[in-house]
């Protein structure tokens, strides 16, 4: 009898809520082999073609069906330096699962959950996974950012022998993984043992390092002695409708407002920068920030949390899952919807949105 597509264990909506947890708990060996199991081992992977990285997916399910987990683990690190960050937020629907020859006739392999397993797996038994032995070169790169891709370009420098230093602006590093991106989806333990990993290849990290005031790119080159620098400051300026009412008090960008609640516990009264807690909150948007952003508001406490979108669902960029989420969550939709106003009160704080 053919074996269906496996589901992965998860907390319900209305406990979630409560907390910023991992809303999805991951699969156990057991739900993972019986899924490695489905992979057809296609001579002609399509499933590769759809992954930017190229991982070998037939190879590392092929071992997760032998219990060979840490293999498996390693062989998807061979080709993807955040295989634990990736198997959570990657998009596997519109890349690597789509092509999947089980399309045509049920589901596709769950390739992400797959890849999360092994990497959770890995993490759990890091002692038993020996450092790999780099042949140095001698040769300085420096690493502006580090976010998926200033941790991915590191990683691979780093493989390649060259003594790599990551320079981060924030307190914190991880990029986006810490500051744009919600504990209930990517929990900060796991990018920190992903940046531990990066360590343990021999990468640098200098945090709260303003690369062009801080230090200059010259100073580096010049002075410090690297040969290359690559620039991974990401793209974190937030874009506004450019309606009136957007200067109101109570209006955030999903920028900052995931930003303050993230990196800097903005959720807690006592933080140095509190975010005002709104008993109905509307979040403008539809795709995955957006999903964060109204997600974090229920956490936060908001008795109402509505996504406002201006095209249809079927339309929405942000992953399915996510949207799943969200309304097990009681997050409400309206679509077809476009602002065109915000109003506020004789104390200048938002009271309405016109649409």
């Amino acid at each position: 009898m053919a074996i269906l597509r496996q589901q992965m264990p998860q907390r319900s909506g209305i406990e979630r809520i409560k907390d910023f947890m991992e809303v999805n708990l991951g699969l156990t060996e057991q739900i993972a082999i019986l899924e490695a199991q489905r992979c057809l081992q296609c001579k002609k992977p399509k499933c590769m073609e759809g992954c930017p990285v190229e991982v070998d997916i037939p190879g590392f399910i092929k071992l997760i069906t032998e219990g060979d987990f840490l293999g498996a683990a390693a062989l998807v690190r061979r080709d993807n330096n955040l295989p634990a960050v990736t198997g959570r937020v990657c998009p596997q629907e519109t890349q690597c699962e789509i092509k999947c020859v089980r399309c045509k006739s049920d589901a596709p392999v769950a390739i992400g959950w797959l890849e999360r397993f092994v990497a959770d797996y890995e993490m759990k038994h890091r002692n038993s996974r020996p450092s790999p032995l780099i042949k140095k070169t001698g040769r300085k790169a420096a690493v502006v950012g580090s976010g998926p891709a200033g941790i991915t370009c590191a990683g691979e420098l780093a493989k390649m022998g060259h003594d790599v230093t990551i320079f981060e602006a924030f307190h914190k590093s991880g990029g986006v993984l810490v500051y744009g991106i919600p504990e209930f989806r990517m929990p900060n333990d796991i990018v920190e043992d992903e940046i531990e990993i990066l360590k343990s290849l021999g990468v640098k990290i200098e945090t709260n390092v303003i690369v062009g005031s801080t230090l200059t790119i010259d100073q580096l080159m010049n002075e410090e002695g690297y040969e290359v620098v690559f620039i991974a400051n990401g793209a974190g300026l937030p874009s506004f409708m450019n309606i009136p009412g957007e200067n109101l008090k109570g209006v955030y960008s999903a920028n900052e407002y995931l930003t303050r609640s993230n990196l800097m516990e903005a959720y807690i009264t006592e933080s140095d920068t509190p975010v005002i807690r709104g008993k109905r909150v509307c979040v403008i948007g539809g795709g995955n920030v957006a999903m964060d952003a109204v997600r974090t508001s229920k956490r936060m406490g908001a008795e109402e949390s509505i996504i406002v979108y201006r095209r249809a669902r079927e339309q929405m960029p942000a992953r399915a899952e996510e949207v799943l989420h969200a309304e097990e969550e009681n997050i409400k939709f309206e679509f077809l919807t476009a602002p065109i106003e915000m109003s506020g009160n004789e104390n200048g704080w938002v009271k309405s949105l016109k649409c």
